[in-house]
């Protein structure tokens, strides 16, 4: 019987002093910890609806610093019933990915960069990506009288920041908000 040595498996720019053994023998770096070496599956059932909420919608979240530990993105699913606009919210300093899973959602927000302000729409459609960038304010609508509208959000964030807004212009908006 022959004794191969166990697999290294050193990240880039490690050092054997940065390193530790796992009990199956391969080496991982010191500060990655028990629970942050394995994949973590959420499956639909749980996804959890104790998060943040704004009148119009509901989140659910999948990804986050309850649900697996995460400790830099939040990634869940919103849904917007048929014929609803949620209210006007931003997510403080995070930045904000949307993937449109289903639906007809439009997004609006005020583009402030002209001579006049302009609320403005971006309609979307399944297959499209919606970037938000930190506290813009903006909102959510679902025309469709008969569709709700499902997308999948991430945020640069392991928690769902939410402000409520009165409105989409950013007088409401305070920038020390997470």
């Amino acid at each position: 019987m022959s004794t191969s040595p166990q697999p290294k498996h050193v990240p880039a720019g490690s050092t054997d002093s940065e390193l530790v053994r796992t009990p199956s023998g391969v080496l991982v770096p010191a500060v990655i910890d028990p629970f942050h070496r394995a994949l973590h599956r959420v499956a639909p059932s749980g996804l959890i609806g104790q998060t943040t909420q704004t009148a119009g919608m509901r989140r659910l979240e999948a990804i986050s610093g309850k649900t697996v530990g995460a400790h830099h993105l939040w990634m869940g699913q919103t849904h917007v019933p048929a014929s609803t606009a949620s209210a006007n919210h931003h997510h403080g300093a995070s930045e904000t990915a949307i993937y449109v899973v289903s639906g007809n959602p439009a997004f609006v927000f005020l583009d402030v960069d002209g001579e006049e302000p302009t609320e403005t729409r971006i309609e979307a459609g399944p297959g499209d990506y919606i970037f938000v960038p930190p506290y813009v304010p903006h909102r959510e609508e679902n025309p469709d009288p008969d569709v709700e509208a499902v997308v999948v959000i991430a945020r640069t964030t392991q928690e769902a920041i939410v402000v409520n807004l009165d409105g989409l212009d950013w007088s409401g908006v305070d920038l020390g908000t997470t």
